[in-house]
């Protein structure tokens, strides 16, 4: 029961996503790929990765990140920043245009989060954000994120 509720809700988000993807197909000639959108979205989620982070996180070659990134750079979804602590390596940023065109997913999850707030006690939301970070700390230590979704 647990995997099924787990699976339906991790389900809906995405597909929040993936129609929001199709849609920008029909709408926009300049729009992404569905992988262009992946990319994008590890870059989000990993919060500035390095070019070299985000080609090792995705198990690009060299040529085929710098391919993928001057693309989305070109088509405006992100931006290649260079390091101050580094400048032989850049950072990679989601600009707003990504955000407004393909950002729906998480617009739909602070709809679901005003929902819950609205639906469950102040304590029950507290307890779900314990157990969430929980979730998110101890019990998926595989995948590191350099992003905070604090102020999501």
């Amino acid at each position: 029961m647990l995997e099924e509720r787990f699976a339906e809700i991790y389900t809906k988000f995405k597909i929040s996503l993936y129609a929001k993807v199709f849609k920008q197909f029909d709408d926009n000639r300049d729009g992404l790929s569905a992988v262009e959108v992946f990319c994008v979205e590890v870059i989000y989620a990993l919060g500035r990765p390095t070019v070299n982070e985000f080609s090792t996180f995705c198990k690009f070659s060299a040529p085929n990140a710098a391919y993928k990134i001057n693309n989305l750079v070109r088509k405006g979804y992100i931006t290649k920043e260079r390091s101050l602590e580094d400048k032989r390596e850049y950072h990679l940023d989601v600009t707003e245009k990504y955000m407004r065109d393909y950002g729906i997913t998480y617009d739909y999850m602070n709809v679901v989060m005003r929902r819950i707030r609205e639906r469950f006690s102040e304590g029950e939301v507290k307890e779900l954000e314990r157990i969430l970070d929980v979730i998110s700390r101890e019990l998926m230590p595989e995948i590191k994120i350099n992003r905070s979704f604090e102020n999501m």
